[in-house]
């Protein structure tokens, strides 16, 4: 898909639905760069006042006032870039293309596991500037579409990010997504948060680990391929995300739907890249599990209708709870069942231990049984 290409204005229609299942494509890939003389980041302009007693403010007040407060969040943008590039890097690997985030002082690099694939080399640059370096992979872990990798040395100018608060993040909050789009390095764009909460899912061709991942950022902040792994970034100077997934939208064929784009929040970056760093694997995902193989089911008319159990060990969660290969879920709780995917979504917001009751068919019989989740 060539990303970069320029579309034709198209008739307008209605807005496309944020839904369970939407298909999603991992930004990681690497595009030709194109030949560009400079790169400008376009922000956007926020002013207004009103005068104090209700009495209306003299023109030239009004006037004063929205350029000051332009000028103000310019300051606040300079300041946010300033900061936090020098915690912003580029992921080379020989396929593929990204970002990455400055994690500790020892050389600790978070990324995406899409950009490191199944690579365990790789070159990195930093976002200012300077010779790339070498580094190694310390652990992958693909279900939450996270890696760490480590510098070989620590080049000058690079400084840990500063993580931020996830749950402090809310709709309207002003973001910048700084990383390597098309391979510019040190790239930044602004949004907005557009939502918080998302669960969404990756697909696998194009690079992507098919990971669903709960409490996703949704971002006005464009997303292009190489920004993944890069940094989500607050007005405090506090990584808030990493920017993983962008929409597309199957009726231009795949292409990006422009303006809606996910990020892994920084809380769950931070319980996943500590592991890492310190045990040097994941040892708690956190992540709930019924402990089966599945497929999805289709009925006569080719439309999704339950997942089949292919495996079921006994001492797995669904299999301590009677289910066994052949049976079909439809049901997780009040969560209609049609889909492998839908059943990763309505496991990605529990947690392991947590009781749930199953509805699952065996042959003409429907049938219900109250599993204790496992962990993924």
């Amino acid at each position: 898909m060539d990303v970069s290409r320029a579309r034709a204005p198209r008739p307008p229609r209605s807005p496309l639905p944020l839904r369970s299942g939407l298909p999603l494509l991992p930004r990681a890939s690497r595009s030709p760069l194109p030949s560009l003389a400079a790169v400008v980041c376009a922000v956007g302009l926020l002013g207004g006042c009103s005068a104090g007693g209700g009495a209306p403010a003299p023109e030239r007040s009004t006037q004063a006032a929205a350029p000051l407060a332009a000028n103000d969040l310019e300051d606040d943008y300079r300041a946010v870039i300033k900061n936090v590039l020098p915690s912003v890097v580029q992921i080379d690997a020989s396929e593929s293309l990204g970002s990455g985030v400055v994690y500790d002082d020892k050389g600790h690099i978070v990324t995406n596991a899409h950009v490191v694939g199944q690579e365990k080399t790789f070159r990195v640059s930093a976002a200012t500037g300077g010779r790339p370096v070498t580094a190694r992979l310390v652990s992958s872990y693909p279900e939450q579409d996270l890696a760490v990798i480590k510098l070989d040395s620590l080049p000058q100018g690079l400084k840990p990010a500063r993580f931020g608060d996830s749950s402090a993040v809310d709709m309207g909050q002003i973001v910048l997504a700084m990383g390597s789009p098309l391979g510019l390095s040190g790239s930044v764009t602004q949004g907005i948060v557009s939502a918080t909460g998302r669960t969404v899912s990756e697909g696998q061709n194009g690079g992507g680990t098919g990971a669903t991942i709960a409490n996703m950022v949704q971002t006005s902040a464009a997303i292009n391929p190489g920004n993944s792994g890069g940094a989500l970034v607050n007005l405090d100077s506090e990584v808030v995300g990493i920017p993983t997934l962008a929409a597309v939208d199957p009726e231009i064929g795949g292409g990006s739907a422009a303006g809606i784009g996910f990020a892994i929040p920084a809380s769950t970056v931070r319980t996943i890249a500590d592991q890492i760093v310190e045990d040097g694997k994941v040892t708690d995902s956190g992540r709930a599990a019924l402990d089966i193989t599945g497929r999805t089911v289709l009925d006569d008319a080719y439309e999704p209708t339950g997942v089949a159990v292919v495996e079921a060990p006994a001492n797995g969660a669904a299999g301590k709870a009677g289910l066994r290969p052949g049976d079909v879920i439809t049901r997780l709780g009040d969560t209609e069942i049609t889909t492998i995917t839908s059943l990763a979504e309505a496991l990605a917001s529990r947690r392991p231990g947590d009781e749930v009751v199953v509805t699952y068919e065996r042959g003409e019989e429907t049938r219900t049984a109250t599993v204790t989740l496992g962990e993924m």
